[in-house]
């Protein structure tokens, strides 16, 4: 049976594209579960770890007025850090996260768990909201997953 990290390496090198990540809260997890895969690096790039917001701007192209306004844990947020991720690696699509992992770092606005994860391709970036209820490391397992999830999505889609 075919694992999601090996259907996405499938899908991608049918269409001859490439992938990068850029990702905070998951601290590279998406990363290594795709280069888990033998032979990924015919379609995985690279990664960029921006868990502070500093490296958000520096290396994702993350703009300061939107970490300002928004905060880091946010939908305009993520969707620059795909996006900028998407130019600096110069692949053809990029999955971004951004969240609040836990136990703490909460606001009564934004709760533990609160994820937002984006991706751009050619045309753009869009993004997704997730609250997730467990710990700290499975809040990381399940974003990481989500994020696999929509990119496997996202490629079968525009097959």
């Amino acid at each position: 049976m075919e694992t999601l990290e090996e259907e996405i390496g499938r899908l991608l090198s049918q269409k001859g594209w490439t992938m990068g990540t850029v990702e905070s809260a998951t601290g590279g997890l998406i990363a290594h579960r795709i280069t888990n895969v033998p032979g990924s690096s015919d379609y995985f790039l690279g990664s960029v770890v921006s868990y502070s917001n500093d490296i958000k701007m520096k290396c994702a192209g993350v703009k300061k007025a939107t970490l300002e306004e928004h905060g880091a844990v946010s939908p305009e947020v993520a969707e620059q850090m795909a996006a900028g991720g998407r130019r600096v690696l110069k692949v053809d699509i990029c999955v971004a996260d951004t969240g609040i992992a836990g136990p703490g770092g909460e606001t009564p606005e934004k709760p533990v768990g609160l994820f937002y994860l984006g991706l751009a391709d050619r045309d753009g970036s869009s993004f997704k909201k997730h609250v997730f209820t467990g710990t700290r490391e499975e809040n990381k397992a399940a974003a990481a997953e989500t994020a696999l999830q929509w990119v496997r999505d996202y490629l079968k889609a525009i097959t």
